[in-house]
Protein backbone atom coordinates (compact mmCIF):
# COMPACT_ATOMS: atom_id res chain seq x y z
CA UNK A 1 0.00 0.00 0.00
CA UNK A 2 1.54 3.35 -1.05
CA UNK A 3 1.70 5.73 1.85
CA UNK A 4 0.84 9.12 0.69
CA UNK A 5 2.54 12.69 2.34
CA UNK A 6 1.04 13.73 5.74
CA UNK A 7 0.34 17.14 6.55
CA UNK A 8 3.59 18.69 8.19
CA UNK A 9 1.98 21.87 9.89
CA UNK A 10 -1.46 19.92 10.78
CA UNK A 11 1.07 17.60 12.83
CA UNK A 12 3.09 20.67 14.80
CA UNK A 13 -0.67 22.39 15.68
CA UNK A 14 -1.50 18.54 17.20
CA UNK A 15 1.92 18.22 19.06
CA UNK A 16 0.85 22.05 20.33
CA UNK A 17 -2.26 20.73 21.72
CA UNK A 18 -0.74 17.15 23.18
CA UNK A 19 2.84 16.81 23.32
CA UNK A 20 5.02 15.53 20.21
CA UNK A 21 5.22 12.29 22.28
CA UNK A 22 1.49 11.72 21.74
CA UNK A 23 1.71 12.25 17.57
CA UNK A 24 2.87 9.30 15.38
CA UNK A 25 2.95 9.90 12.19
CA UNK A 26 6.06 7.56 10.65
CA UNK A 27 4.94 5.65 7.80
CA UNK A 28 4.84 2.26 10.12
CA UNK A 29 2.55 3.95 12.47
CA UNK A 30 0.76 4.58 9.60
CA UNK A 31 0.09 1.70 8.15
CA UNK A 32 -1.22 0.21 11.51
CA UNK A 33 -4.11 2.19 11.87
CA UNK A 34 -5.04 1.92 8.51
CA UNK A 35 -7.15 -1.02 8.93
CA UNK A 36 -9.47 -2.82 11.77
CA UNK A 37 -10.76 -6.02 11.52
CA UNK A 38 -13.25 -5.79 9.01
CA UNK A 39 -11.52 -7.61 5.51
CA UNK A 40 -10.54 -6.03 2.48
CA UNK A 41 -10.62 -2.20 3.70
CA UNK A 42 -8.10 0.17 4.38
CA UNK A 43 -7.04 3.91 4.27
CA UNK A 44 -3.68 5.54 5.42
CA UNK A 45 -4.35 8.18 7.91
CA UNK A 46 -2.22 11.39 8.29
CA UNK A 47 -1.68 10.52 11.68
CA UNK A 48 -2.36 9.01 14.84
CA UNK A 49 -2.86 11.04 18.07
CA UNK A 50 -3.13 9.81 21.56
CA UNK A 51 -4.82 12.16 24.15
CA UNK A 52 -4.83 11.64 27.98
CA UNK A 53 -6.87 14.43 28.94
CA UNK A 54 -10.95 15.34 28.13
CA UNK A 55 -9.16 18.83 26.79
CA UNK A 56 -7.15 17.10 25.03
CA UNK A 57 -10.21 15.76 22.93
CA UNK A 58 -12.17 19.18 23.18
CA UNK A 59 -9.24 20.61 21.83
CA UNK A 60 -8.75 18.16 18.82
CA UNK A 61 -12.11 18.09 18.20
CA UNK A 62 -11.88 22.08 17.80
CA UNK A 63 -8.53 22.05 15.39
CA UNK A 64 -10.77 19.55 13.53
CA UNK A 65 -13.71 22.38 12.81
CA UNK A 66 -11.17 24.68 12.07
CA UNK A 67 -8.51 22.82 9.75
CA UNK A 68 -11.22 20.55 8.25
CA UNK A 69 -9.91 17.08 8.84
CA UNK A 70 -11.66 14.40 10.37
CA UNK A 71 -11.15 12.39 13.30
CA UNK A 72 -11.36 8.47 13.56
CA UNK A 73 -12.11 7.56 17.16
CA UNK A 74 -10.16 3.64 17.43
CA UNK A 75 -11.10 1.48 20.59
CA UNK A 76 -9.24 -1.74 19.92
CA UNK A 77 -9.98 -2.42 16.20
CA UNK A 78 -11.86 -5.18 16.83
CA UNK A 79 -14.47 -4.07 14.18
CA UNK A 80 -16.28 -5.86 11.62
CA UNK A 81 -17.90 -2.80 9.73
CA UNK A 82 -15.04 -0.56 8.83
CA UNK A 83 -15.96 1.82 11.71
CA UNK A 84 -12.70 2.91 12.74
CA UNK A 85 -11.23 2.98 9.09
CA UNK A 86 -9.56 6.19 8.07
CA UNK A 87 -10.88 8.04 4.99
CA UNK A 88 -9.73 11.32 3.55
CA UNK A 89 -7.47 13.96 5.54
CA UNK A 90 -8.70 12.18 9.02
CA UNK A 91 -6.42 11.55 11.65
CA UNK A 92 -6.98 8.32 14.23
CA UNK A 93 -7.63 9.26 18.03
CA UNK A 94 -6.53 6.61 20.36
CA UNK A 95 -7.41 5.48 23.81
CA UNK A 96 -5.07 3.31 25.07
CA UNK A 97 -4.28 4.81 28.56
CA UNK A 98 -8.11 5.65 29.02
CA UNK A 99 -8.54 2.14 31.33
CA UNK A 100 -9.52 2.88 34.75
CA UNK A 101 -11.79 1.19 36.30
CA UNK A 102 -13.03 4.52 38.13
CA UNK A 103 -16.08 2.90 40.61
CA UNK A 104 -17.61 0.16 41.54
CA UNK A 105 -20.91 1.63 43.20
CA UNK A 106 -22.24 -1.34 45.50
CA UNK A 107 -24.80 0.83 46.52
CA UNK A 108 -26.33 1.66 43.38
CA UNK A 109 -25.05 -1.12 41.27
CA UNK A 110 -23.36 0.65 38.68
CA UNK A 111 -19.61 1.28 37.49
CA UNK A 112 -18.00 4.64 36.26
CA UNK A 113 -14.90 3.79 33.21
CA UNK A 114 -13.04 5.17 30.77
CA UNK A 115 -13.26 3.73 27.27
CA UNK A 116 -10.27 1.60 26.95
CA UNK A 117 -11.50 -0.66 29.41
CA UNK A 118 -11.22 -4.26 28.15
CA UNK A 119 -14.81 -5.84 28.62
CA UNK A 120 -13.01 -9.26 30.41
CA UNK A 121 -11.35 -6.93 32.39
CA UNK A 122 -14.85 -5.14 33.98
CA UNK A 123 -16.48 -8.25 33.97
CA UNK A 124 -13.48 -9.98 36.34
CA UNK A 125 -13.75 -6.55 38.35
CA UNK A 126 -17.16 -6.89 39.22
CA UNK A 127 -17.46 -10.50 39.64
CA UNK A 128 -14.88 -10.68 42.36
CA UNK A 129 -17.27 -8.48 44.15
CA UNK A 130 -20.60 -10.73 43.40
CA UNK A 131 -21.53 -8.60 40.76
CA UNK A 132 -22.36 -9.03 37.18
CA UNK A 133 -22.33 -7.51 34.06
CA UNK A 134 -24.04 -9.47 31.49
CA UNK A 135 -22.59 -7.72 27.92
CA UNK A 136 -20.25 -10.40 26.24
CA UNK A 137 -19.24 -9.94 23.15
CA UNK A 138 -17.45 -12.24 21.48
CA UNK A 139 -14.08 -10.61 21.24
CA UNK A 140 -14.30 -9.27 24.94
CA UNK A 141 -11.04 -10.49 25.87
CA UNK A 142 -9.47 -7.85 23.31
CA UNK A 143 -12.71 -5.06 22.51
CA UNK A 144 -12.91 -2.05 24.88
CA UNK A 145 -15.83 -0.62 26.89
CA UNK A 146 -15.98 2.51 24.65
CA UNK A 147 -16.36 0.53 21.43
CA UNK A 148 -19.39 -1.67 22.63
CA UNK A 149 -20.99 1.66 23.15
CA UNK A 150 -20.37 2.66 20.22
CA UNK A 151 -21.63 -0.46 18.32
CA UNK A 152 -24.48 -1.34 20.95
CA UNK A 153 -22.36 -5.07 21.21
CA UNK A 154 -24.29 -7.60 22.08
CA UNK A 155 -22.56 -11.14 23.05
CA UNK A 156 -24.14 -14.77 23.84
CA UNK A 157 -25.98 -14.22 27.07
CA UNK A 158 -28.10 -11.59 24.49
CA UNK A 159 -31.49 -13.64 24.90
CA UNK A 160 -32.02 -13.03 28.86
CA UNK A 161 -29.83 -10.43 29.54
CA UNK A 162 -29.96 -7.83 26.35
CA UNK A 163 -27.27 -6.31 24.45
CA UNK A 164 -24.72 -3.04 25.65
CA UNK A 165 -27.57 -0.10 25.51
CA UNK A 166 -29.71 -2.09 28.44
CA UNK A 167 -26.30 -1.48 30.78
CA UNK A 168 -25.78 2.19 29.97
CA UNK A 169 -26.70 4.61 32.51
CA UNK A 170 -24.92 7.78 31.86
CA UNK A 171 -21.98 9.09 29.62
CA UNK A 172 -19.54 11.66 29.44
CA UNK A 173 -19.57 13.02 25.53
CA UNK A 174 -17.23 15.41 23.14
CA UNK A 175 -19.42 16.61 20.65
CA UNK A 176 -17.95 17.14 17.30
CA UNK A 177 -17.39 21.18 17.80
CA UNK A 178 -15.61 19.96 21.26
CA UNK A 179 -18.46 20.75 23.59
CA UNK A 180 -18.43 18.62 26.88
CA UNK A 181 -21.71 17.00 26.77
CA UNK A 182 -22.94 15.00 30.37
CA UNK A 183 -26.18 12.08 29.92
CA UNK A 184 -27.88 10.48 32.53
CA UNK A 185 -27.06 9.02 36.26
CA UNK A 186 -27.31 6.85 38.52
CA UNK A 187 -31.43 7.14 39.30
CA UNK A 188 -33.02 4.35 38.21
CA UNK A 189 -35.93 7.06 36.87
CA UNK A 190 -35.04 9.98 34.66
CA UNK A 191 -37.42 11.35 32.15
CA UNK A 192 -36.10 15.48 32.46
CA UNK A 193 -35.90 16.19 28.63
CA UNK A 194 -34.88 14.28 25.78
CA UNK A 195 -32.89 10.95 26.53
CA UNK A 196 -29.85 11.41 24.15
CA UNK A 197 -28.09 8.54 25.88
CA UNK A 198 -30.08 6.76 23.51
CA UNK A 199 -28.88 8.31 20.74
CA UNK A 200 -25.24 8.33 21.80
CA UNK A 201 -25.50 4.60 21.95
CA UNK A 202 -25.09 2.39 18.54
CA UNK A 203 -23.98 5.69 16.79
CA UNK A 204 -20.70 3.97 15.67
CA UNK A 205 -18.17 6.97 16.39
CA UNK A 206 -20.22 9.85 14.73
CA UNK A 207 -22.17 11.96 16.97
CA UNK A 208 -19.84 11.85 19.59
CA UNK A 209 -16.91 10.85 21.37
CA UNK A 210 -16.81 8.48 25.16
CA UNK A 211 -14.77 10.02 27.70
CA UNK A 212 -16.47 8.15 30.59
CA UNK A 213 -19.35 5.70 30.72
CA UNK A 214 -22.04 4.57 33.41
CA UNK A 215 -22.57 1.18 33.71
CA UNK A 216 -25.63 -0.74 35.03
CA UNK A 217 -24.38 -4.04 36.82
CA UNK A 218 -26.53 -6.70 38.69
CA UNK A 219 -26.46 -9.76 41.40
CA UNK A 220 -24.46 -12.39 40.14
CA UNK A 221 -26.24 -15.25 39.44
CA UNK A 222 -25.65 -17.86 41.96
CA UNK A 223 -25.43 -20.93 39.60
CA UNK A 224 -25.68 -21.95 36.14
CA UNK A 225 -25.33 -25.15 34.29
CA UNK A 226 -24.53 -25.50 30.55
CA UNK A 227 -24.69 -27.97 27.28
CA UNK A 228 -23.88 -29.21 24.19
CA UNK A 229 -26.85 -30.81 22.27
CA UNK A 230 -25.53 -32.50 18.65
CA UNK A 231 -27.82 -32.73 16.37
CA UNK A 232 -28.25 -34.47 12.40
CA UNK A 233 -30.24 -31.81 11.17
CA UNK A 234 -30.54 -28.30 11.87
CA UNK A 235 -34.26 -28.34 11.53
CA UNK A 236 -34.06 -30.17 14.54
CA UNK A 237 -31.90 -27.90 16.47
CA UNK A 238 -34.38 -24.97 15.11
CA UNK A 239 -37.37 -27.10 16.81
CA UNK A 240 -35.44 -27.28 20.07
CA UNK A 241 -34.99 -23.66 19.99
CA UNK A 242 -38.89 -22.86 19.38
CA UNK A 243 -39.79 -25.27 22.13
CA UNK A 244 -37.63 -23.94 24.82
CA UNK A 245 -39.14 -20.41 24.26
CA UNK A 246 -42.46 -21.89 23.79
CA UNK A 247 -41.88 -23.49 27.08
CA UNK A 248 -41.21 -20.00 28.91
CA UNK A 249 -37.69 -20.71 29.77
CA UNK A 250 -35.19 -17.91 28.62
CA UNK A 251 -31.55 -19.46 28.65
CA UNK A 252 -28.87 -17.62 29.27
CA UNK A 253 -27.10 -18.68 26.26
CA UNK A 254 -28.52 -20.38 23.25
CA UNK A 255 -26.07 -20.99 20.35
CA UNK A 256 -25.64 -22.73 17.49
CA UNK A 257 -22.95 -23.93 14.98
CA UNK A 258 -23.13 -25.26 11.45
CA UNK A 259 -21.55 -28.62 10.21
CA UNK A 260 -18.94 -26.60 8.56
CA UNK A 261 -18.65 -24.62 11.22
CA UNK A 262 -18.04 -27.68 13.80
CA UNK A 263 -15.64 -29.23 11.46
CA UNK A 264 -13.59 -26.61 11.61
CA UNK A 265 -13.65 -25.96 15.51
CA UNK A 266 -12.70 -29.60 16.18
CA UNK A 267 -9.86 -29.08 13.80
CA UNK A 268 -9.04 -25.88 15.73
CA UNK A 269 -9.61 -26.36 18.81
CA UNK A 270 -9.86 -30.48 19.68
CA UNK A 271 -13.21 -30.11 22.03
CA UNK A 272 -13.87 -33.34 21.23
CA UNK A 273 -16.63 -32.71 19.06
CA UNK A 274 -18.27 -35.40 16.63
CA UNK A 275 -17.06 -33.97 12.78
CA UNK A 276 -20.72 -35.23 11.24
CA UNK A 277 -23.17 -33.33 13.27
CA UNK A 278 -24.72 -31.30 11.67
CA UNK A 279 -25.49 -28.62 13.79
CA UNK A 280 -24.84 -27.62 17.66
CA UNK A 281 -26.68 -26.13 20.65
CA UNK A 282 -24.62 -24.46 23.55
CA UNK A 283 -26.85 -23.79 25.92
CA UNK A 284 -26.69 -22.27 29.70
CA UNK A 285 -29.50 -21.55 32.33
CA UNK A 286 -28.51 -18.98 35.18
CA UNK A 287 -30.32 -18.05 38.08
CA UNK A 288 -30.99 -19.03 41.61
CA UNK A 289 -29.98 -22.77 42.22
CA UNK A 290 -33.34 -24.60 42.35
CA UNK A 291 -34.92 -22.42 39.01
CA UNK A 292 -31.56 -23.41 37.06
CA UNK A 293 -31.92 -26.88 37.98
CA UNK A 294 -35.83 -27.39 37.13
CA UNK A 295 -35.26 -25.32 33.84
CA UNK A 296 -32.11 -27.52 32.95
CA UNK A 297 -33.90 -30.88 33.14
CA UNK A 298 -36.67 -29.73 30.80
CA UNK A 299 -34.07 -28.10 28.71
CA UNK A 300 -32.45 -31.83 28.32
CA UNK A 301 -35.61 -33.71 27.70
CA UNK A 302 -36.47 -30.96 25.00
CA UNK A 303 -33.31 -31.68 23.47
CA UNK A 304 -33.83 -35.61 23.60
CA UNK A 305 -37.78 -35.08 22.34
CA UNK A 306 -36.72 -32.75 18.97
CA UNK A 307 -34.10 -35.27 18.03
CA UNK A 308 -30.58 -34.55 19.72
CA UNK A 309 -28.60 -37.55 18.92
CA UNK A 310 -26.35 -36.46 21.73
CA UNK A 311 -26.04 -34.67 25.02
CA UNK A 312 -22.61 -33.76 26.54
CA UNK A 313 -23.46 -31.94 30.28
CA UNK A 314 -20.65 -30.00 31.75
CA UNK A 315 -20.09 -31.25 35.43
CA UNK A 316 -18.35 -28.01 36.86
CA UNK A 317 -17.17 -24.37 35.63
CA UNK A 318 -13.86 -25.48 34.08
CA UNK A 319 -16.05 -28.15 32.19
CA UNK A 320 -18.56 -25.22 31.22
CA UNK A 321 -15.84 -23.29 30.17
CA UNK A 322 -13.89 -25.87 27.81
CA UNK A 323 -17.86 -26.80 25.55
CA UNK A 324 -18.23 -22.74 25.39
CA UNK A 325 -14.90 -22.99 23.69
CA UNK A 326 -16.80 -24.60 20.90
CA UNK A 327 -18.50 -21.42 20.03
CA UNK A 328 -16.15 -18.90 21.37
CA UNK A 329 -13.79 -20.04 18.76
CA UNK A 330 -16.26 -20.29 15.77
CA UNK A 331 -14.25 -17.21 14.31
CA UNK A 332 -10.61 -18.08 15.10
CA UNK A 333 -10.92 -21.82 13.45
CA UNK A 334 -13.02 -20.86 10.45
CA UNK A 335 -10.97 -18.27 9.41
CA UNK A 336 -7.80 -21.42 9.59
CA UNK A 337 -9.27 -22.31 5.95
CA UNK A 338 -8.86 -19.50 3.69
CA UNK A 339 -6.79 -16.64 3.41
CA UNK A 340 -10.06 -14.38 4.00
CA UNK A 341 -12.24 -14.46 6.31
CA UNK A 342 -15.61 -12.37 5.72
CA UNK A 343 -18.08 -12.87 9.40
CA UNK A 344 -21.21 -10.76 8.65
CA UNK A 345 -24.25 -10.40 10.94
CA UNK A 346 -28.25 -10.29 10.04
CA UNK A 347 -30.99 -10.64 12.03
CA UNK A 348 -34.62 -12.31 11.67
CA UNK A 349 -37.32 -13.13 13.66
CA UNK A 350 -36.42 -16.26 15.75
CA UNK A 351 -39.39 -17.95 13.82
CA UNK A 352 -37.20 -17.65 10.68
CA UNK A 353 -34.08 -19.00 11.94
CA UNK A 354 -34.28 -22.06 9.93
CA UNK A 355 -35.30 -20.36 6.57
CA UNK A 356 -33.06 -18.11 6.34
CA UNK A 357 -29.90 -20.25 6.92
CA UNK A 358 -31.34 -22.75 4.24
CA UNK A 359 -31.45 -19.50 2.26
CA UNK A 360 -27.58 -18.94 2.97
CA UNK A 361 -26.86 -22.27 2.08
CA UNK A 362 -28.80 -22.01 -1.13
CA UNK A 363 -27.00 -18.89 -1.88
CA UNK A 364 -23.81 -19.92 -1.10
CA UNK A 365 -24.46 -22.98 -3.81
CA UNK A 366 -26.01 -20.51 -6.13
CA UNK A 367 -22.92 -18.45 -6.16
CA UNK A 368 -20.32 -21.49 -5.22
CA UNK A 369 -18.91 -20.20 -2.43
CA UNK A 370 -18.54 -21.46 1.05
CA UNK A 371 -20.50 -20.08 4.03
CA UNK A 372 -19.79 -21.24 7.90
CA UNK A 373 -22.56 -20.36 10.16
CA UNK A 374 -22.97 -19.68 13.81
CA UNK A 375 -24.78 -17.25 15.84
CA UNK A 376 -27.51 -16.52 18.96
CA UNK A 377 -30.23 -18.82 17.86
CA UNK A 378 -31.97 -17.46 20.43
CA UNK A 379 -32.16 -13.76 19.58
CA UNK A 380 -32.13 -14.52 15.78
CA UNK A 381 -28.84 -13.21 14.93
CA UNK A 382 -26.81 -15.27 12.32
CA UNK A 383 -23.12 -14.60 11.49
CA UNK A 384 -22.84 -16.46 7.95
CA UNK A 385 -19.43 -16.34 7.67
CA UNK A 386 -17.35 -16.52 3.81
CA UNK A 387 -14.38 -18.51 3.26
CA UNK A 388 -12.66 -16.93 0.32
CA UNK A 389 -9.80 -15.17 -0.90
CA UNK A 390 -9.50 -11.57 -1.27
CA UNK A 391 -6.45 -12.24 -4.46
CA UNK A 392 -9.30 -13.77 -6.45
CA UNK A 393 -10.93 -10.75 -8.07
CA UNK A 394 -13.65 -13.13 -9.97
CA UNK A 395 -14.72 -14.87 -6.75
CA UNK A 396 -14.83 -11.95 -4.85
CA UNK A 397 -17.57 -10.27 -6.80
CA UNK A 398 -19.57 -13.67 -6.41
CA UNK A 399 -19.26 -13.06 -2.95
CA UNK A 400 -20.51 -9.66 -2.85
CA UNK A 401 -23.29 -10.96 -4.53
CA UNK A 402 -23.64 -13.76 -2.12
CA UNK A 403 -23.89 -11.44 0.68
CA UNK A 404 -26.19 -8.69 -0.95
CA UNK A 405 -28.70 -11.37 -1.90
CA UNK A 406 -28.58 -12.96 2.07
CA UNK A 407 -28.70 -9.10 3.45
CA UNK A 408 -32.17 -8.80 1.30
CA UNK A 409 -33.11 -12.48 2.15
CA UNK A 410 -32.85 -10.79 5.74
CA UNK A 411 -35.08 -7.80 5.21
CA UNK A 412 -37.86 -9.76 3.21
CA UNK A 413 -37.74 -12.09 6.16
CA UNK A 414 -38.87 -8.96 8.65
CA UNK A 415 -35.08 -9.39 9.52
CA UNK A 416 -32.21 -6.61 9.73
CA UNK A 417 -28.88 -5.85 8.03
CA UNK A 418 -27.01 -6.03 11.27
CA UNK A 419 -27.63 -7.23 14.60
CA UNK A 420 -24.35 -5.83 16.13
CA UNK A 421 -21.49 -5.28 14.13
CA UNK A 422 -22.76 -1.91 12.87
CA UNK A 423 -23.53 -0.02 9.13
CA UNK A 424 -19.71 1.52 9.19
CA UNK A 425 -18.73 0.96 5.69
CA UNK A 426 -19.36 -1.92 4.56
CA UNK A 427 -23.33 -1.75 4.80
CA UNK A 428 -24.35 1.45 4.20
CA UNK A 429 -25.42 0.92 1.12
CA UNK A 430 -27.98 -1.37 2.65
CA UNK A 431 -28.97 0.75 5.08
CA UNK A 432 -32.25 2.35 3.05
CA UNK A 433 -33.39 -0.75 2.52
CA UNK A 434 -33.74 -1.23 6.37
CA UNK A 435 -34.39 2.60 7.80
CA UNK A 436 -35.93 3.49 4.70
CA UNK A 437 -35.98 7.02 3.12
CA UNK A 438 -36.80 9.07 5.72
CA UNK A 439 -35.10 7.39 8.20
CA UNK A 440 -32.18 8.16 6.40
CA UNK A 441 -33.15 11.59 6.14
CA UNK A 442 -33.67 12.31 9.80
CA UNK A 443 -30.31 10.37 10.52
CA UNK A 444 -28.74 12.74 8.06
CA UNK A 445 -29.90 16.01 9.90
CA UNK A 446 -29.14 14.60 13.38
CA UNK A 447 -25.64 14.27 12.39
CA UNK A 448 -25.71 17.70 10.60
CA UNK A 449 -26.47 19.51 13.26
CA UNK A 450 -24.16 17.59 16.01
CA UNK A 451 -21.76 17.82 13.34
CA UNK A 452 -22.03 21.11 11.09
CA UNK A 453 -18.25 20.46 9.60
CA UNK A 454 -18.99 16.53 9.13
CA UNK A 455 -15.47 16.17 10.92
CA UNK A 456 -16.72 13.33 13.35
CA UNK A 457 -15.64 9.54 11.90
CA UNK A 458 -17.33 10.97 8.12
CA UNK A 459 -18.47 8.37 5.46
CA UNK A 460 -19.66 5.91 7.82
CA UNK A 461 -23.03 4.90 8.07
CA UNK A 462 -24.06 7.29 4.93
CA UNK A 463 -22.87 9.50 3.12
CA UNK A 464 -23.64 13.28 3.37
CA UNK A 465 -22.38 14.47 -0.14
CA UNK A 466 -22.44 13.03 -3.43
CA UNK A 467 -20.13 10.49 -3.78
CA UNK A 468 -18.44 12.11 -6.25
CA UNK A 469 -17.39 14.76 -3.68
CA UNK A 470 -15.25 13.41 -1.40
CA UNK A 471 -11.49 13.61 -2.21
CA UNK A 472 -11.15 9.38 -1.07
CA UNK A 473 -13.42 6.37 -0.99
CA UNK A 474 -12.44 3.17 0.39
CA UNK A 475 -12.61 0.65 -1.82
CA UNK A 476 -16.17 -1.03 -1.83
CA UNK A 477 -16.18 -4.57 -0.55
Amino acid sequence: MKIPTTDSALLRKLADLVGAENIFASPEDRLAYAYDATPMYESIPLAAVRPTTVEHVQAIMQLANAERFVVVPRGAGTGLSGGSIPVARSVVMLFPSWKRILEIDQENLTAWVEPGVLTAELHAAVEAKGLFYPPDPGSMRVCTLGGNVAENSGGLRGLKYGVTKDYVMGLEVVLPTGELLHVGNKCVKDVAGFSFKELFIGSEGALGIFTKILLQLIPKPAASQTLLALYDDMQKAAGTVAAIIAAKIIPCTLEFLDSTTIRCVEDYARVGLPTDAEALLLIEVDGHPAAVADEFEKIQSLCQKYGAREIKIAQDAAEADKLKTARRSAFSALARMRPTTILEDVTVPRSEIATMLQRIQDIGKKYNVTFGNFGHFGDGNLHPTCLTDERDRDEIHRVEKAFEEIFLAAIALGGTITGEHGVGLSKKKFLEKVAGPAGITVMKKIKQVLDPNNVLNAEKIFDLKPKCEYPLQVPPR
